[in-house]
Parts: C-alpha cells; structure tokens; sequence
C-alpha cells in the first residue's frame, strides 16, 4: 500500500542553524502518528514543512507519491488535503465561529454557501460547539478556541491532519476537552500526525511514536515500544524527565 505522505531525506535550515536533518518517515491512511521530544528538536519545524508553511532546504514531500516540493502544486488545494491545527488556534478575530468554520469550504474549494454551513455545523456538533456558532472568539476560553479550530480543519475534509502542539496554549484544565476530541477522531480511523508533549495521550491514541532529538528521528517504533522498551539514551532520558514530573 503505497503512503498517504512520505518524507524523505528531508533537511531544513535557517542560515547557518540546521533544525533538521536527513529526515524520513511516511504517514499510511490511518495512521496516528505522534511526534515527540524536547522544545527545539524540530518537531513543530518537520510539521510546517509538511504543510509547506517553510520551504524544506533539500529531501522531498510526497503526497500519494507526487512530490508537493515541485514548482506547479498548487499549494492552497494540496492544504485542504493535509489540514494544520495550530497550537495558537488562528481564528479569524472578525468572523464568528460558524463563519470561520465556512470560509475555507467556501473560498478554497468553492463549495455553496449552503452546503459550507451545513457541513460546518456538522463538525462543530462533533467538536461539541454548535451553542456558540455566532460568538466571536474572544469571547470562547482557549479549549473552546481549539475545539473551533479543529472543526474548522475538519470542513475541509482533509485526508491527514497535522496537529501543533494543540494543548501548548491552554489552561491545564481545558487540555482534556481538546485531547477527548482528537482522541474520537483516532478512534474514527482519521489519519492524523500530532506534536505534542501530552505522554499519556501519545501512547493511548497513537499506533506510532517518533522521538526527535536535536533535528533528527532518534528512535520510532509502536507505543509499546518507545515507551516500555526504549533502545535509545536519549530517548530513554527524555522520558524519564517526564514521567518524573
């Protein structure tokens, strides 16, 4: 079966600073696949890239076997396939939550206004949210902001999702209602790619974990794996400074 996303040797540098190296991996439909390591190992880095937020420095992106790096992609459709949360949930301030969870259906894929508000409503139901649909998002707390994000991503109906860090920015009690919401769409066989430092919900949603150190894939293997039976020192430090918290 050949993978939704494929990465390959991929490297990225800003100036004389390289965040990443020689990195690769591929994403098969289904997969949950979660990112882990230490604030500046290029995990959130590795994720622009893949949205092609940052042009990768050399390596290849391959999205059903085209790479997305060639000079005629078309850049906005290639995102509506391969949807971004953002861990500073990057709503729209002037529109309401229900209008921000339309305007990509509507002006990227060029879906009836109709059609776009019918299928928003049906992912803010999902993210629990159709009680705020015409609320302005500073008035939602951060989970609240987040869970809109996500069903904004979700109208689009993209084949991957890549998550940001999704829990970074909120309040340690709000963390739950956004981890619950990721957690059903993994238990929907939605094909995810997730930075987080949340451990717990890693290994529970996850079918594979990548460890990044310093700009490179340490260590992957299935939950089990990484978590119990780490091969790697680093890997093996690293998570002992968390469970240690």
């Amino acid at each position: 079966m050949e993978p939704i996303l494929q990465i390959t040797h991929l490297k990225k540098d800003f100036g004389s600073h390289q965040v990443l190296s020689d990195i690769d991996f591929s994403v098969n439909q289904g997969d949950v696949v979660s990112i882990i390591g230490a604030s500046g190992s290029g995990k959130s880095t590795l994720l622009r890239c893949i949205n092609l937020l940052e042009s990768p420095t050399s390596g290849d992106i391959r999205f059903h076997g085209e790479s997305v790096l060639d000079s005629s992609i078309d850049v906005p459709a290639y995102r509506a396939k391969v949807g971004m949360v953002f861990q500073s949930f990057n709503l729209f301030d002037n529109m309401n939550v229900l209008e921000n969870c339309m305007i990509s259906p509507v002006k990227i894929l060029k879906v009836p206004k109709a059609e776009a508000r019918d299928r928003a409503m049906m992912y803010l139901d999902k993210v629990g949210m159709t009680s705020f649909i015409n609320a302005k998002p500073r008035y939602l707390s951060g989970g609240q902001k987040q869970r809109v994000a996500i069903a904004r991503a979700l109208a689009i109906q993209p084949e991957v999702l890549l998550f940001d860090e999704p829990t970074s920015a909120l309040d340690p009690q709000m963390v739950g209602e956004v981890l619950d919401v990721i957690g059903d769409l993994a238990k929907e066989g939605r094909t995810m790619v997730i930075v987080t430092h949340e451990m717990t919900f890693a290994r529970d949603v996850s079918n594979r974990i990548i460890f990044m150190d310093e700009g490179v894939i340490c260590e992957e293997g299935a939950p089990e794996k990484i978590f119990n039976q780490p091969v790697k020192d680093a890997t093996k430090a690293f998570l002992q400074r968390f469970w240690n918290r």
